[in-house]
Parts: C-alpha cells; structure tokens; sequence
C-alpha cells in the first residue's frame, strides 16, 4: 500500500542530518524504532535530561494499521502533552460493538462509560500516519535527536556491561554508529534484537492472518456510536471495522491460515468473496467503494522469552505481538515506553536500584499481553462468543471486562476479583457444555496450526 500522507503534513518529523562514515556519536540511551513505544520513550527521557538518539527506518508520516486507540491510551497521551493535537486529529470513540451470526440478537455494544472506572469513557479512532507523526514529532521537540530514513543493522554489546556500540545505514547509503549507555529495542515486528538472540518464540495457541484496506462511503452507526469499533464474526475468524474522522473507513479480516492458504484468485477479489461471508458487514459496504489496495500480513503471535538483557530492553512489539482483536497494541506499546524510561533512568542515574527496576520493568511489560491474551485465545470459542453477546454484571463481571476492554490494567482499579470470577464461569459453562466445547478444542486445533503463506507479509 503507499504511504499515507494525508492530514500530518508534508515534511517528516525532523530530517536525517547527513553521515559519515567516520562519525561516532556518544548517547545515553538508543532507540530503535520511532512508532509509538520508541517516540513515547524518547520524548520521556530526553525531557528528564538524557541524551537520546532515535532512529527511524521510514519517514513519518507514513501508513500502518492499527489505527483503535483505548481509553488508557488518553491519560498517557496527556502526559506527553499530545493529548489536544491526538483530540484535533481522532474520531470519538465511545464503546465497542460486537456482531456475531450465530445468535438471536445478533449485535451487542459495550459502552467504556460502564466500566469500572467511569472516568475514562472514551478513546479515539487515528489514521496512524498522522499519530505517530505527532508522536516522533514530540520526541524530537523533547530534545531527543531523530534520525529518519536510518535503519539499524548491527548492535554489539560492550564487556562488562558497559554499552553498545549500534550501526545503521542512512537512506543516502552513508554510515553512523553510535555508543550507547542503554539500548531500547522498539523496532515493532522487526524484532531486532529478539530475533538476532534467538529469544523471539512464535505463540502456539494462536496464529492468525490479516487482509486490510481502506473504503469510503461505508454506512456508520447512528450519533455518538458512529466512531464505534465493529467486530464481526465470521465462520473463518472475524473482521474488523474501523471508522476514521476524513470519512474513510479501515476494514481488515483477520483469518486462520488455513483458510487464506486456499486463495487462489488475485488478493483484492479474494478480500472481496471474504467479506462477502458476512450479511451484516456487507450491508454496511453496499454502497462503499475501496480507495486504497488490499494487503495481507502474518498476524502469527509470538513473545520474546526475556524482556531485557545486559544493557537492553524490549518493548512494544519488539517484545510480543498478540491478536489485535481488542486493540490493545498502541496501548500496550506507550505503556512500554513508560515503563522502559522509568527503568532506564533508574538504571543510569541510580546504579544501586537497577536489579528493582528492571525486575519491576519485566512484571509490568509481561502483566499486559498476559491479561489480554486470555481473552483473545478463547474470542472466538462458542462459550465466550455466548458470553460477549449475553453480558452480564454479576458481581460486577461486566464492568471488569470493560476495564479489560478500555485497557485499565496497570493501575489500581480493584477489577481482578471480578476477572478471576468471569474466568470460572468461563470454564463452568464449557464444562456445562462439554461436547460443544470438546468440538470447539479440536476446531480450533486445526484453526491455528501453523501454514506457509507465500507472498503474506510477516512470514
């Protein structure tokens, strides 16, 4: 697809400055990768003073998916002052709404103002060219130095955990390497370092493929819901509709490998048939027209099995990719970022507490993609699909959800009694259930095994 460009203006964030080959700069912490994890981190610790080097692959702005922000997303945004413009560039987002086929009432939307914590009742829908562009924008006006059109192609680490020395290629073929006190690996499902130390591990329990697009004209829901995420089931997984304030609309379905290996038509007639499955996504595209070209990604999940080393640290998707059913990767990325500029400093500037902040960095960077994952490995298990369209607020179960929903895990919100409950009576209904959910288990078995997708990005 080519680069989005709309709306964030022409000019990228900063503009590379010229190498040499001879050049070796000196930073306390490097960071590779400038989406939202990277930018938040180096926005955070060049303004607590640090001397920060942020290099970028592309130029911002430029096209990605995932353009769902969450509720928690908001308060982060605050902090780093971007809260006003992300609200000039977003569509309101005030709840979910869920589609399924298989039951009576066939559509159930959830409101993030009945969650547990009623003070974060909405969110936004982005095209991401333009947040993340405001993103790497802040970071450079932070203080941190950015370096676009510089991808990165060898770390080595010091002895005695004295640094890094990090190399990259700019865009015009020039050299620069930098030495580094700390390296923060944010460079998404490039997975830099996970994947050079052999750490990165794909997820078996849920492997997934994606087709996306952007349409115009795709009927909306009715006043406030009409920036509402829709999630629709389908008998080969589930699709996603996303609304965005110019008018466009982003559509994806996200698929099991068995079914996209069975293509054999060219991809945006293929993308076509598959949305065809779906009565109710169909008619919200009768009279939509596709302005953008259909592409398919790996969505295989995957974790790295350490969050940090001598010197380093993962976050964001450099760390884990998990379904993005519920939206949760922005969130999770920027939570990152927090989190990695609070170890990181402490590291630096209070050698004495590292061991702590790491081991606290490691429990905060695990606890996010754990909490959602359970609810993405059984989405689309006909117990939990039974769940999503009869909610219910017995001891307060139906809030909890919607605090999973929002992304109100970090805090101090007092959901997990009510977690724990929602999951029991998760396993007692299936149990209730037994021969649906032993269908449901070999069903799913031969959903997520793992095929060969030539020509899908991600492979």
């Amino acid at each position: 697809m080519a680069a989005d460009t709309h709306g964030a203006g022409a000019a990228p964030a900063t503009q590379a400055t010229p190498a040499t080959t001879s050049t070796q700069q000196s930073v306390d912490v490097l960071i590779i990768g400038a989406g939202p994890g990277g930018s938040t981190a180096a926005a955070l610790l060049a303004e607590r003073g640090l001397r920060v080097a942020l290099l970028e692959k592309d130029h911002h702005p430029r096209f990605h998916i995932g353009e769902s922000l969450l509720p928690a997303n908001l308060p982060l945004l605050d902090k780093l002052g971007v809260g006003a413009q992300v609200k000039a560039i977003g569509m309101e987002k005030w709840g979910a709404e869920f589609v399924s086929p298989w039951h009576e009432q066939h559509t159930q939307t959830y409101e993030f103002a009945d969650a547990w914590d009623k003070s974060m009742p909405m969110a936004y829908q982005v095209r991401r060219s333009e947040f993340d562009h405001i993103l790497i924008r802040n970071a450079a006006c932070k203080g941190a130095d950015v370096m676009e059109g510089c991808t990165v192609h060898d770390v080595r680490f010091l002895p005695e955990a004295r640094g890094a020395v990090v190399s990259a290629t700019h865009d015009d073929g020039t050299q620069s390497s930098w030495t580094a006190r700390m390296v923060i690996d944010a460079s998404g499902r490039d997975t830099f370092l996970a994947s050079r130390l052999k750490a990165k591990h794909r997820d078996p329990r849920h492997n997934s493929a994606a087709l996306f697009a952007h349409f115009a004209g795709v009927q909306r829901l009715d006043g406030k819901a009409q920036g509402n995420v829709t999630i629709v089931w389908f008998e080969h997984g589930w699709f996603w509709l996303i609304p965005l304030a110019d008018g466009a609309t982003s559509i994806g379905a996200v698929v099991w490998p068995y079914y996209l290996k069975t293509r054999d038509k060219p991809l945006d007639q293929f993308f076509a048939d598959t949305i065809a499955m779906s009565p109710d996504l169909s008619a919200r595209l009768r009279a939509a027209t596709r302005v953008t070209e259909v592409e398919a990604t790996g969505n295989f999940s995957y974790s790295s099995d350490h969050t940090h080393g001598p010197n380093y640290l993962l976050i964001g998707d450099a760390y884990a990719f998990i379904d993005p059913v519920f939206s949760s990767g922005v969130m999770l990325a920027m939570q990152g970022g927090f989190m990695a500029a609070d170890a990181v400093e402490t590291c630096l500037r209070e050698p004495a507490r590292a061991a702590r902040a790491l081991a606290r960095f490691d429990r905060g960077l695990r606890h996010g993609p754990r909490q959602f994952s359970w609810f993405i490995y059984r989405v689309n298990h006909p117990t939990m699909r039974d769940m999503f369209m009869g909610p219910r607020n017995i001891w307060r179960m139906k809030e909890a959800l919607l605090s999973v929903l929002a992304g109100d895990i970090f805090g101090t919100t007092p959901i997990w009694g009510s977690v724990r409950l929602l999951k029991g009576l998760f396993h007692l209904i299936s149990l209730r259930h037994l021969a649906r959910s032993w269908r449901a288990r070999g069903l799913r078995k031969q959903q997520i095994r793992v095929e060969s997708l030539p020509g899908v990005a991600g492979e």
